[in-house]
């Protein structure tokens, strides 16, 4: 259904507070925001009218994930020189997504048609995470492989930079795979809805 299709296409967007960062540790938290209606327009009108809004747009979205870094780092000193002992980055992430009410009661098509959706919304931030943490291991390797510095208050601006740096790049890296998924959306979502027919019925659309 087309509806669903313009739905999923504009489907979350990311909200990133930065700070120092570094992560193989995730720290997840769900929210889930209620739908109410017994069509797929019903469904497409409370998308966009209960979805979270993003912050720098103003426009709401079927999902969304607010993450933040938190950075720790530990330092050693000899009196003359500085260096990380270690540096450990969490991420935080804080994911939305939506609940169909009347989800168990709808007819067979429009269902399976939603479970596919929903679903798709939730790897989609899920990947979000997944490029987080992977820029956080990253962090956490080049932190600690700074080389000593005279003093700590100087590595700790080297640390500033290099952050900001990969913090950057992480941000790049997340648009990109935002263009990439709604680039794709209508094939990934015709494979989906096909694998769910002929994993539960045995048969293509």
């Amino acid at each position: 259904m087309r509806i669903f299709a313009k739905a999923a296409a504009f489907a979350t967007a990311i909200v990133l507070a930065a700070q120092p960062a570094n992560a193989a540790t995730v720290l997840r938290s769900y929210e889930y925001f209620n739908l109410n209606g017994k069509t797929a327009a019903d469904l497409d009108r409370e998308l966009y009218r209960r979805g979270p809004v993003l912050q720098k747009t103003g426009q709401r979205h079927p999902g969304m994930t607010k993450m933040r870094f938190e950075s720790r780092i530990k330092y050693g000193s000899n009196g003359k020189t500085c260096r990380v002992v270690d540096a450990t980055i969490i991420v935080h992430a804080h994911v939305y997504l939506p609940r169909w009410a009347q989800r168990r009661t709808a007819p067979a098509d429009l269902a399976m048609i939603w479970d596919t959706l929903s679903a798709d919304i939730k790897r989609h931030e899920e990947s979000h995470i997944s490029i987080a943490r992977t820029a956080a291991g990253n962090m956490e390797r080049q932190i600690e492989a700074l080389p000593w510095r005279s003093d700590c208050a100087t590595l700790k601006n080297d640390i500033s930079t290099l952050t900001a740096k990969l913090m950057k790049q992480h941000d790049l890296a997340q648009v990109q795979f935002d263009k990439v998924e709604a680039l794709n959306f209508e094939d990934r979502f015709g494979r989906l809805l096909s694998y769910r027919l002929i994993r539960e019925f045995g048969k293509t659309p």
